[in-house]
């Protein structure tokens, strides 16, 4: 099994409110749409009240290459994923003393939103004192279920080598993806929810010495896991990398999707692990939208309570990507679970996929 027994969340320099963000969208994109007043309700209906950038919002109004966007992608990623490493190995709330990088086998990083080789591990173990032969397994392109695929891929790594300790680091910039000039729907409804979110977590095998380490009364151990792609559905989210660099591929089938998909992919999952819905006392999802949490809760027969935790990152931070359901992880452990619970952890991404993981408290 892994465990995990650090997570942190980095709170970016600029918190930005929804309304402002709404008439931001409305300058940018006021005079291309007839309709624009009826568009921005998205803004209000997704229930987000603010989100956090790397960036303040005059940046945004100014043109910009790939290139600009891609360096300010790497900065950021290398000075703020280096916070949050130290955030996460330093964590008092959750650990007994300071974890040293030395201490870490491996680092999983997960990125959809900027490019950069070597990779940002690479570059941040040039500033952090990590051991030389700290394996580096840098992963792209999976978007919303990069988190929990990081998770699910320490999981594996922990039972292959179950001394090991892991740190999976989600580093997004979502906004620095923004296309000033693209007049798509797809465009001003990813304006509307998506922004930026640094997070790390520690996960251990079976047999690490850090185990003992842990202050927590119980802590998640992830007992199982399950990637699924939904094959022919390549539309459905993503990037369409142009000369001016990613533009936000974004379908309005998505809740539909989970509600008629999901629940056939999370019965099948549990099933093999011995498991029903009837036991899940927790559900750490990734809020992709209200749409996508109202989605889950359709399709899994979950109350309004058990989707809570991922409605308040929502309106707290928007969805940051693939960290956001660290995020939401971060607030289960420090809330009430208690040794025995269960929790399922659910996030979506391209491909169309799914990653699941079986966690329970211990």
């Amino acid at each position: 099994m892994a465990n995990i027994l650090s997570v942190s969340d980095i709170q970016l320099p600029y918190e930005i409110n929804q309304s402002t963000i709404m008439e931001f969208a409305r300058e940018m994109f006021g005079s291309s749409f007839r309709d624009i007043d009826r568009l921005l309700k998205v803004f209000v209906n997704g229930q987000i009240e603010k989100r956090h950038f790397a960036c303040d919002l005059d940046w945004f109004r100014k043109q910009h290459s790939f290139k600009e966007k891609n360096d300010k992608y790497i900065e950021q990623a290398v000075r703020y994923g280096s916070e949050a490493i130290q955030a996460c190995l330093h964590n008092t709330a959750f650990l007994n003393r300071k974890i040293n990088e030395e201490e870490i086998d491996a680092i999983i990083l997960i990125s959809s939103t900027g490019l950069a080789t070597p990779t940002i591990d690479a570059r941040i173990m040039n500033i952090l004192p990590f051991g030389s032969h700290t394996k580096r397994i840098p992963v792209w392109g999976l978007g919303c279920a990069g988190g929990a695929a990081g998770l699910s891929r320490a999981f594996d790594y922990c039972k292959a080598y179950p001394q090991a300790n892991v740190l999976v680091l989600s580093i997004e910039f979502c906004s620095l993806t923004f296309q000033k000039d693209d007049l798509s729907k797809s465009n001003l409804i990813g304006s509307s929810i998506f922004a930026d979110g640094v997070a790390c977590a520690l996960v251990s095998g079976e047999e690490s010495s850090l185990l003992k380490e842990s202050r927590l009364e119980a802590f998640p151990e992830i007992q199982a896991v399950q990637s699924t792609l939904l094959k022919e559905s390549l539309d459905v989210m993503g990037w369409d990398v142009k000369n001016e660099g990613l533009f936000v591929i974004f379908s309005k089938d998505i809740p539909s999707l989970i509600e008629q998909w999901l629940k056939p992919n999370v019965d099948e999952f549990l099933e093999t692990a011995g498991y029903s819905l009837r036991d899940i006392n927790h559900f750490i999802a990734h809020p992709g939208g209200k749409k996508v949490i109202e989605a889950y809760e359709e399709a899994l027969g979950f109350s309004e309570e058990k989707t809570k935790l991922s409605l308040e990152v929502l309106k707290e931070h928007g969805n940051m990507s693939s960290a956001t359901i660290l995020y939401v992880l971060k607030r289960f452990m420090e809330g009430n679970a208690e040794k025995g619970d269960t929790g399922l952890a659910a996030a979506l991404g391209p491909g169309f996929s799914s990653e699941l993981l079986l966690m329970r408290w211990k």
